[in-house]
């Protein structure tokens, strides 16, 4: 392999990437440009099941930067409040949009083919920890759910050594 550099449509690529020095989905988050995300629903949930997931995952990694502040919390309810009154049925669509030159965010949810609703989320903060939630994290899950399994698998583990 060496260090001869790969070339498509004349962009150079290193010859190997590794999953241990570059997270593919990570470059992705943060290349400056539109991104679409479609989350499509495989069983039946509540919207307010997702939305709590949601705000819990954005909320943390909020905390974790010290960024999550009255204008972060509200931003963050109004998404919250989006999916409240939704239900998820099977083949349900949740569509983000990204766009390159915005810290803004789209996200629209349709139902059996339909365009219910939208809603535009203008907090930089809670769009970006969004979309670290999707495409730029290097886990995917919150580091509070990381510790609630830690703390239940070491409660385990010493029951087990009694």
């Amino acid at each position: 392999m060496g260090t001869e550099v790969v070339k498509v449509d004349e962009i150079s690529f290193p010859p190997q990437i590794t999953t241990t020095t570059n997270k593919p989905l990570n470059l992705l988050g943060h290349a400056p440009v539109e991104k679409f995300l479609r989350v499509v629903v495989i069983k039946e949930i509540k919207g307010s099941q997702y939305g709590v997931q949601l705000e819990n995952s954005v909320r943390d990694r909020l905390a974790a930067e010290d960024k999550y502040e009255e204008e972060e919390e509200e931003a963050l309810e109004k998404v919250v409040e989006f999916f409240q009154s939704k239900y998820f049925k099977k083949d349900s669509v949740i569509t983000f949009h990204f766009p390159a030159t915005s810290a803004t965010a789209e996200i629209a949810f349709s139902t059996e083919g339909k365009d219910d609703s939208k809603i535009k989320v203008e907090n930089a903060n809670v769009v970006e920890m969004i979309k670290k939630w999707y495409l730029g994290g290097t886990r995917g899950v919150s580091p509070t759910t990381i510790t609630s399994i830690a703390n239940t698998l070491s409660a385990e583990l010493s029951n087990e050594m009694k």
